[in-house]
């Protein structure tokens, strides 16, 4: 197939495409710029389609797999720029305390409920968060399986009871 031929066939072809441009990105102006790189990526790409193929399955094929990269390439960048005069680079997943004094003042708190449970619901509590897994501390405390978890579930209620959060 000469170019020529091929451009006409694109250009008879690519109308339908501005709508489902529409619909992946929901915004006219991501819209057109999807059109634009669909339309200059199947003129990049001429030579591997194959004549007899539906173009339009074809085009819909490039503009879906442009929409899909381009979104995970954008959910990959977490980060945002900070305008301040040094322009560093912040990102969004990092954790901040705003006072840390509040913080240990929380810890604390945390800590003494945790030492005023009792020793019945305490010990397996403690075990749990260390990363121990309730058979593995059914065995340790010799205990059955339900009553351990059962008693996580009540040392975990009496904790919510007593720590607040403000």
């Amino acid at each position: 197939m000469s170019t020529l031929d091929f451009n006409q066939m694109l250009v008879n072809n690519a109308d339908f495409l501005k709508p489902f441009a529409v619909t992946l990105t929901r915004d006219q102006e991501a819209a057109k710029d999807l059109y634009q790189e669909t339309l200059f990526r199947a003129l990049a790409n001429k030579d591997k389609y194959n004549v007899g193929t539906n173009i339009k399955a074809w085009l819909y094929t490039i503009m879906r797999n442009i929409f899909i990269n381009n979104y995970r390439r954008k959910s990959k960048q977490a980060t945002i720029f900070d305008n301040t005069p040094n322009e560093f680079l912040l990102d969004f997943n990092q954790g901040a305390v705003a006072n840390e004094a509040i913080a240990g003042i929380n810890m604390k708190e945390v800590k003494q409920a945790i030492h005023n449970l009792p020793e019945i619901f305490r010990n397996p509590f403690l075990l749990y968060f260390d990363g121990y897994k309730y058979h593995e501390i059914a065995e340790m405390l010799e205990e059955p399986l339900g009553t351990i978890k059962s008693r996580i579930h009540f040392a975990r209620k009496l904790l919510k009871a007593h720590v607040q959060r403000f």
